[in-house]
């Protein structure tokens, strides 16, 4: 099946791009597309609330927001950054956007007002819109912060009813009742302005942030465009055989590029149903496949973990499932294993954000060596080489030949356009001759591409993307207790990464486990260690140079893990601290 896989990928070039897909380049033009075509067609099956929205009705009702965001003072090149749950509301929100050029970023929900406030300066969004008070967690304080630190944020979106809305927002329904009366009129002023601006877009503008971690060691706000995204999900359709796929599950969150440029997007650019959770909840996900007859969906690998450890996983039905896939990191011979158990075909590739999205594929394939070893084969539309690292000039390093171990580099209109208000760091990952490096190492066999190691410290609990230091600047504000701290992440059975920090305290100062507990609520949670490891002044490892001696921590992480493990812990959901 490899070779199958490798031939039908090179039928998938630019020039075809160009000419048979045409008419999809720009994300809402897909939806146009298909609401003309199969106007009836459902698009979005939101199972949380059992609703359901045709083509039709999901163009008509972004053109409505459109007109509003247009009429709110938006244009083209503003952001609007959102922190939202996986609504419908949520993904019309994100398509009228498009349709008028101004670029969406979706957050985190589970991020903290300082995260939050941080994200939205690094690209200066215009608006914001986020939640109100939940049963899980009250968000007005959160946007009240937004208000008071970000006065560039000129325009809040509250998902609440007008009495519920914080001072200096607007509630959603509101704002969408008074859309609908602005789309009613179509021989205003208004819809005027609307077909300029939307006639104008252009596939190679910006359409979406997504925050990426990089070598700073904090999110970046990576910048995709309509043209970027629109060629991944023609790969991403080919590599998983997604163009036949009647409905894909959703269960990812809206500030992952799987969820937007893999599953999301693809599943429209294909004219299929996406069947979307608000949030990833282990049984909820069975109860939709069960209920909507899901042909295929993907997750990360501890999202799998979770369900096998659910009591009653084997009382649903997922007869309906043709296909999955897995991706984010790699995994073991079992966990492959345990999926072939399950369902009847397994695919995963290379993602990555830079590049909107999957970049290499392997297709389904039966062969647990090809799963385990590789990463699959890419497009010609987007090429892969395998270079030395990029000269001082910025342009890119020698290619190696097949076999020889180097930096995995892309290149072609999946390469992301910009790295918003961060030239610098922009340049050091897109060569000027537009290859872009992506901090891994690895080599081409006659498998495919295979790693050879990362080159980033990048890791990757639960399938998030986390830097050491995101978590050692956060409790480094222990100031009367900690000297240093250190980061890394260790296998973890259900995370598949936990995450391990070393802590040297000052001298004569104490920290229990609940001090730490406590102050790990001030990050997102997919950021909290697993596991503390207490060190006495003197004893963090440093290199030669004096800095953390990350391999060093690592190597005494696995021996700590050993350890709980011997003793019943580690593989659980709780903190420990030694």
């Amino acid at each position: 099946m490899t070779g199958d896989i490798r031939e039908t990928l090179q039928a998938y070039t630019l020039e075809r791009y160009e000419t048979e897909f045409a008419d999809r380049h720009l994300l809402h033009g897909t939806i146009a597309k298909w609401a003309n075509e199969r106007p009836d067609k459902i698009a979005i099956v939101d199972f949380d609330s059992d609703r359901e929205f045709t083509y039709r009705q999901f163009d008509d009702v972004t053109t409505a927001l459109a007109l509003n965001l247009l009429k709110a003072g938006y244009r083209p090149g503003d952001f609007l950054a959102t922190m939202l749950p996986l609504l419908p509301e949520h993904i019309f929100l994100e398509y009228a956007c498009f349709k008028i050029g101004v670029i969406h970023a979706p957050l985190d929900v589970r991020l903290k007002a300082p995260e939050v406030i941080r994200s939205l300066q690094l690209i200066n969004a215009r608006g914001f819109a986020h939640l109100g008070r939940t049963p899980v967690a009250d968000f007005c304080e959160m946007a009240r912060s937004v208000q008071a630190h970000c006065p560039f944020v000129k325009h809040f979106l509250q998902l609440s009813a007008p009495d519920e809305t914080i001072d200096g927002a607007t509630s959603f329904f509101a704002f969408m009742a008074e859309a609908n009366a602005l789309a009613a009129d179509k021989d205003s002023e208004l819809w005027k302005r609307y077909r300029k601006i939307s006639d104008a877009i252009k596939p190679t503008d910006g359409a979406q942030v997504i925050y990426t971690t990089g070598s700073t060691g904090f999110p970046k706000p990576a910048l995709l465009s309509h043209r970027n995204i629109t060629a991944q999900n023609m790969c991403l359709a080919a590599g998983f055989q997604l163009f036949d796929s009647p409905t894909m599950l959703v269960n990812l969150p809206p500030s992952h590029v799987g969820c937007q440029g893999e599953q999301l997007m693809t599943t429209f650019f294909s004219g299929q149903t996406a069947v979307i959770l608000h949030v990833f909840d282990a049984e909820k996900t069975l109860k939709a496949i069960e209920k909507q007859k899901v042909d295929y969906f993907g997750q990360i690998p501890a999202m799998f973990n979770m369900q096998y450890r659910l009591p009653n996983f084997g009382d649903y039905d997922l007869s309906s499932v043709t296909r999955v896939l897995y991706g984010g990191q790699q995994v073991s011979n079992e966990f492959i294993r345990q999926l072939y158990e399950n369902f009847p075909a397994v695919g995963t590739g290379l993602g990555l954000s830079e590049m909107a999205g999957f970049v290499t594929y392997t297709g389904m394939t039966d062969e647990i060596e090809q799963l385990s070893n590789t990463v699959g084969w890419w497009a010609p539309i987007t090429p892969l080489t395998i270079r030395k690292p990029m000269n001082a000039d910025g342009t890119a390093g020698e290619e190696l030949p097949d076999g020889e171990a180097g930096d995995i580099c892309f290149s072609g209109p999946q390469v992301f356009i910009d790295y918003v208000n961060n030239p610098e760091a922009y340049r050091k990952t897109v060569s000027t001759d537009g290859f872009c490096y992506t901090g891994d190492l690895g080599s081409v066999t006659e498998r495919g591409l295979m790693f050879a190691g990362r080159s980033k410290l990048v890791i990757k609990p639960k399938g998030y993307q986390v830097h050491p230091a995101q978590i050692e600047s956060h409790f480094a504000e222990l100031r009367e207790q900690v000297a240093v701290c250190g980061a890394v992440g260790a296998t973890h059975d259900v995370f598949v990464e936990g995450i391990v920090l070393f802590i040297e305290l000052k001298p004569n100062a104490e920290l229990t486990r609940e001090q730490l507990d406590s102050h790990a609520k001030g990050i997102a949670g997919y950021m909290r260690p697993s596991h503390y490891v207490i060190l006495e002044p003197g004893g963090f490892p440093l290199n030669r140079v004096a800095k953390t001696d990350y391999v060093r921590l690592s190597e005494l992480a696995k021996q700590v893990v050993e350890t709980l493990r011997s003793q019943g812990g580690w593989d659980i959901h709780h903190t420990n601290a030694t």
